[in-house]
């Protein structure tokens, strides 16, 4: 009986080679992963476009910029204000006697001349109360005829012995009572001929009058003293001369106080002013005011020209540019205007110092004159102003350096 099958070593050789060669095949293919996926890491982290490369060593290229020296020019020394017209003379139209409004004689905005017609009230009552007043002179004046006669007839029975010292006195009276009824009368007389008259509203002078603020036929009201409410009929504003208001700063002020010094204590009589986004300046004007204090709020002196207007064209209101000269011709360093930064209330220029270092200044900016921005202080001539390229630039940086020049407006260096 057979219980088993012996196998021989040969056999069991046989029978593990295939099972042997595949595990050998398998640890091969994972080796070969293995170092593939090495080479494409270092190639990943080695290669020059890869990201988390190493740091590049080499320096950075230092930014480029172009330089110049302050242009030096002589000029004289400008102050620059913004102005508002104003007028000379300025009054609201309002009726010195009350009535119906029966007349306007004028055209809303035009140029009126002094003496000229332009409101009239219904003159009808007060032309009744000079009736009244002329009659009460009549009355009185016949009167005062009286007490004359009277008082002659007393006097001659007096010297007849005829009559009495008390009546001369009685008769001496009674023609002073009547004399003053008669100035009374006069006065009454004189009263009415002014209501009357003012029943007719004329302009007070010459210039440009507003709209009219009331029509025909309405009830206005009026008073001489202005004690009660009173009807506003109509404005005017006088047009030549005209006033022009500015302010100057407590900087500028201190600036033309210098200067006001050498006129012992006198003022500077011109100015000159520009007119909207006109660059030259063509009108001229007397700076006849300076006020006596500065206003605390806003740090400034008030301060006025007066302008000759005789085309009518300026009107009160309008804004215009005021340039006043506070000093005679002196040498004058200007920059461009795009080179000077804001810093907070203060101005600065980058400039380059010797070694290629950005150095900020401080400097006082005055008007921009010929295109370029005048400096008062802050900068030497000598000093190398960054002039293109401050956007790539900051103090204490280094940087490379080209040389330029600044040209004023008319191309002259």
């Amino acid at each position: 009986m057979v219980t088993g099958t012996e196998i021989t070593p040969d056999e069991r050789a046989e029978s593990n080679g295939p099972r042997t060669n595949g595990r050998a095949s398998a640890k091969l293919w994972v080796a070969a992963g293995l170092a593939g996926i090495a080479l494409v890491a270092a190639w990943l982290k080695y290669s020059p476009g890869a990201h988390g490369s190493s740091v590049d060593t080499r320096p950075a290229a230092l930014p480029q910029v172009v330089v110049s020296k302050p242009f030096l020019q002589n000029l004289d020394t400008r102050l620059g204000f913004l102005g508002q017209f104003s007028a000379v003379s300025q009054v609201e139209l309002r009726g010195q006697v009350g009535g119906t409004l029966t007349g306007i004689f004028f055209k809303d905005g035009d140029i009126v001349r002094k003496g000229d017609l332009l409101l009239t009230i219904d003159p009808r009552p007060y032309e009744i109360t000079l009736a009244e007043a002329t009659a009460q002179l009549d009355v009185a004046s016949a009167r005062l005829e009286l007490a004359d006669r009277q008082l002659d007839r007393a006097k001659d029975l007096e010297q007849s012995n005829a009559g009495s010292v008390e009546n001369v006195d009685q008769r001496i009276s009674d023609q002073r009572a009547a004399r003053a009824a008669v100035e009374d009368a006069k006065a009454r007389i004189r009263d009415a001929q002014f209501d009357l008259d003012h029943c007719r509203i004329a302009a007070p002078f010459t210039g440009r009058i507003g709209t009219h603020l009331v029509s025909v036929g309405n009830l206005i009201a009026g008073s001489r003293t202005a004690t009660s409410p009173t009807t506003l009929l109509a404005t005017l504003v006088s047009l030549d001369p005209i006033y022009l208001d500015f302010d100057m700063s407590e900087s500028d002020f201190l600036t033309y106080s210098k200067y006001r010094e050498h006129l012992k204590g006198g003022h500077i009589q011109k100015v000159e002013v520009g007119l909207g986004d006109d660059k030259q300046y063509t009108r001229n004007g007397v700076f006849d005011f300076l006020d006596n204090v500065l206003d605390r709020s806003s740090g400034t002196i008030h301060a006025r020209a007066t302008v000759a207007n005789s085309n009518l064209v300026l009107t009160p209101g309008q804004f215009a540019r005021v340039r006043l000269v506070v000093a005679p011709p002196s040498p004058t360093l200007l920059v461009p205007d795009t080179a000077v930064l804001p810093d907070q209330s203060q101005h600065m220029v980058m400039t380059v110092s010797a070694d290629g270092t950005v150095a900020p200044k401080r400097v006082e900016v005055g008007e921009i004159r010929d295109g370029l921005r005048v400096i008062r202080s802050g900068l030497a001539p000598s000093d190398r102003v960054i002039v293109e390229g401050l956007a790539h630039v900051a103090p204490g940086t280094k940087v490379v350096t080209q040389d330029g020049t600044i040209r004023n407006a008319g191309g002259q260096d």
